[in-house]
């Protein structure tokens, strides 16, 4: 499990655009990674419309939003293509990378797997937030708030 302070845990995993991305290429902005459980359901549409409803503004306080979740690429092009999402949805089948990042445990009724974590970013690539049990309604507005506090951004 990583935490704020520390580096965050490269990856180069597949996206719902249809080409290949790693950590590296969001250098310069800040980037809230977002892990979710499963594409198309209740909790995760909510939170990935949100974010997705937030994009803007969120994109004009130099960050990017990314989510990743075990669901593969067919099934996040089909979920962005349903709810006409904007954000960028990267694939980890194997879980390599939600497990590096500490987002892989025990969900309760739901058995184990992701957990709804959610890792902010610096432009240097080191961890400035954890949001280690998120609630999915209005989460957007909580990373915003957030993002506002950092120095130098504006919206």
């Amino acid at each position: 499990m990583v935490e704020a302070g520390e580096n965050a845990p490269n990856f180069e995993l597949d996206g719902s655009d249809g080409r290949s991305h790693t950590l590296s290429e969001f250098e310069g902005r800040y980037l809230v990674l977002y892990f979710y459980p499963k594409d198309d359901t209740p909790g995760c549409t909510m939170e990935a419309k949100g974010f997705s409803g937030s994009i803007d503004k969120i994109r004009r306080m130099g960050a990017e939003v990314v989510g990743i979740s075990k669901d593969d690429t067919g099934s996040h092009e089909k979920f962005c293509s349903k709810y006409s999402l904007k954000i960028l949805l990267l694939s980890d089948p194997g879980a390599e990378t939600i497990k590096r990042y500490g987002a892989w445990g025990d969900r309760g009724i739901f058995g184990v797997g992701t957990l709804r974590k959610t890792f902010v970013i610096d432009r240097d690539g080191k961890i400035v937030k954890v949001y280690p049990k998120v609630q999915p309604q209005d989460h957007e507005k909580e990373i915003i708030e957030f993002l506002r506090g950092l120095d130098p951004v504006s919206d």
